[in-house]
């Protein structure tokens, strides 16, 4: 994914320590490990830049809800009411560290090495905590968007500060922080001045029909907006809050499949690409939708074609480009690193950069025989593909299976940690 490197049929990728040292055919490391990738395909880990991986325990228990009440029968279920309103505050730190645990586990599994996770739980200094414990005991690369809780024991936004001093003192590490620091909430201006003042990036949802269409308008106008943004969602805005974003070189985060299935808005994808913003990719929550990368690759492929085919049907001969398989797959790296705010660490198999690698088979039965690479990627592969995952040089999955992880002990305690949440926010669940 790096057009100065190219691609290759065969070759090889040099890696001592952290790094990428070199990348090419027939390269000479004399004494050197070994990891056999024939029948794979080498590329860099996935960068999934807006997920709430507190919410783990509460998988497809939402999988046909809305974002919100709209006071109609069929969004009576939704995830403000149900999710952010019950089953958020029943969080305890032990519920948090185990959904944040088995969530980036089971990404590491799929071949996302990256996250930006949007921890909208710190209900207390102790949740906070809890969260940042157990993104480092899973071993892979995060950004903690520190966020708001609920209860008169948050100690939001003014904790950020203890966070940064106790956790994310060096730059040389897996983890690095950012704020979580939302558009709906009142204070947001004083949380954006606090981000900036620590000198940590800011993340925001941003949805037009939240009553957001164009309040970029007047924060361009006040002069806020700038490239330390994250903008999640950006659905239903305004053409001049698009303007915005482009002319401040604000990042912007599609989760394609939430936001069609839960009423957000059309995935602007098209709309960022008409703006020259290149986007990049997120699943959000998984009490709604799976959380691997393939899916929320094949989603944004599909969408964006879907659309401008029906466009062409309709007479249309003014089209924008159709997107390719590689298009997307740079969505879901580099410009997730770059999203991110981590593109000088990963996103390429770049020399020089941190060796987040994966290996996806393709002599397995749902590929092969491999005709195109980029196209295989997209159309054709799942998380079963992901044979192994390197974390800054440090392997993580090893042929189809994740190293040093006992699922049997994670498995009885987030259902444990289910059953208690669920019990305590009296929210019944729906088997079927």
């Amino acid at each position: 994914m790096d057009p100065s490197v190219g691609d290759f049929a065969r070759a090889d990728v040099l890696v001592e320590g952290r790094k990428i040292v070199a990348v090419g055919p027939a390269l000479e490391a004399t004494g050197a490990a070994i990891i056999d990738a024939t029948g794979t395909v080498v590329l860099p880990g996935f960068v999934d830049t807006h997920h709430h991986q507190f919410e783990t325990a509460l998988r497809s228990s939402l999988a046909e809800g809305l974002l919100l009440n709209e006071g109609q029968p069929h969004s009576e279920r939704n995830y403000f009411d149900i999710i952010l309103g019950r089953l958020t505050p029943a969080y305890r730190p032990e519920d948090v560290y185990i959904s944040e645990l088995l969530g980036s586990l089971s990404q590491l599994d799929a071949g996302v090495t990256t996250v930006v996770d949007t921890s909208q739980v710190n209900h207390t200094p102790e949740h906070s905590d809890a969260a940042i414990r157990a993104l480092r005991d899973a071993g892979r690369r995060a950004v903690y968007a520190y966020a708001s809780g609920q209860g008169s024991g948050t100690a939001y936004p003014r904790d950020l500060l203890r966070l940064q001093k106790q956790y994310f003192s060096s730059s040389d590490q897996l983890l690095t922080l950012a704020m979580n620091a939302e558009l709906r909430e009142s204070g947001f201006r004083e949380n954006w001045a606090l981000a900036r003042q620590a000198g940590v990036p800011i993340v925001t949802h941003l949805v037009g029909r939240l009553d957001q269409a164009t309040l970029l308008e007047q924060l361009g106008r006040e002069g806020l907006l700038a490239s330390d943004i994250e903008y999640i969602h950006a659905t239903g805005i305004s053409q001049a809050s698009w303007k915005q974003i482009a002319d401040t070189g604000g990042g912007v985060s599609i989760a394609a499949p939430i936001e069609l299935t839960m009423r957000h808005g059309m995935p602007p994808i098209q709309t960022a690409l008409d703006h020259g913003i290149q986007p990049s990719l997120s699943v959000d929550v998984e009490c709604t939708m799976t959380a691997d990368f393939f899916t929320q690759m094949r989603t944004v492929y599909t969408l964006q074609r879907g659309l401008i085919n029906e466009r062409a049907l309709n007479g249309e001969t003014q089209l924008p480009a159709l997107l390719s398989c590689r298009d997307v797959i740079r969505f879901a790296t580099v410009e997730g690193a770059r999203v991110a705010r981590l593109a000088r660490k990963v996103g390429s198999l770049t020399p020089g950069k941190e060796a987040d690698i994966l290996l996806l088979r393709t002599d397995a039965i749902n590929v092969a025989p491999l005709n195109n690479v980029p196209g295989a990627i997209v159309t054709l592969m799942e998380r079963s593909n992901v044979d192994t995952v390197i974390v800054a040089g440090r392997i993580r999955k090893w042929r189809g299976a994740l190293l040093d992880v006992d699922l049997g002990r994670l498995r009885s305690e987030i259902e444990a940690s289910r059953d208690y949440l669920f019990e305590k926010a009296g929210v019944p669940r729906e088997l079927f």
